[in-house]
């Protein structure tokens, strides 16, 4: 079944909404809600297809019959040390229906042409913890872990 993957449209919105949940698959985790980190990815999404941010971005993949059943963002950022502008990979998700049929790499493969096209040296991503699905993913992708975030709760 081939994968065809293009850039976002605000038609595409409800079938990207419905796809967030799927980023917390995985599981809960330590310091949001489930609804906390539905509400953010949403409005990170929702907020970029409207406004369309300049060298941002965010791709849909449609297979055959069944419409959206992925997306990724990709945005700028800028390293802490150099001020080196790179890639990052915000966000991906692929739907429930879209696994295992190669939607998640060719969605990155998507982001990753982004990145170089844009001439960044380099393309990061944060991957939860408990979400060691996604880390053997990235890693079968070629990534390598470079930063390890640590937190402790106040009460």
């Amino acid at each position: 079944m081939p994968i065809l993957i293009r850039d976002a449209r605000p038609e595409d919105r409800d079938a990207i909404v419905a796809i967030v949940p799927r980023l917390r698959a995985f599981g809960e985790v330590a310091l949001y809600s489930p609804q906390q980190l539905d509400a953010g990815e949403r409005e990170t999404l929702e907020r970029v297809l409207e406004t369309r941010p300049e060298g941002d971005k965010l791709v849909v993949a449609e297979l055959d019959g069944l419409g959206v059943v992925g997306l990724a963002y990709g945005h700028p950022e800028s390293d802490y040390f150099t001020h080196e502008t790179y890639g990052h990979l915000g966000i991906i998700a692929v739907a429930e229906v879209g696994e295992g049929k190669g939607v998640g790499r060719a969605l990155l493969d998507a982001i990753e042409a982004w990145s170089v096209a844009s001439g960044h040296r380099f393309l990061t991503l944060n991957v939860f913890d408990a979400n060691t699905r996604a880390q053997s993913f990235y890693e079968r992708a070629g990534y390598a872990r470079d930063t390890i975030r640590y937190y402790k709760k106040r009460d």
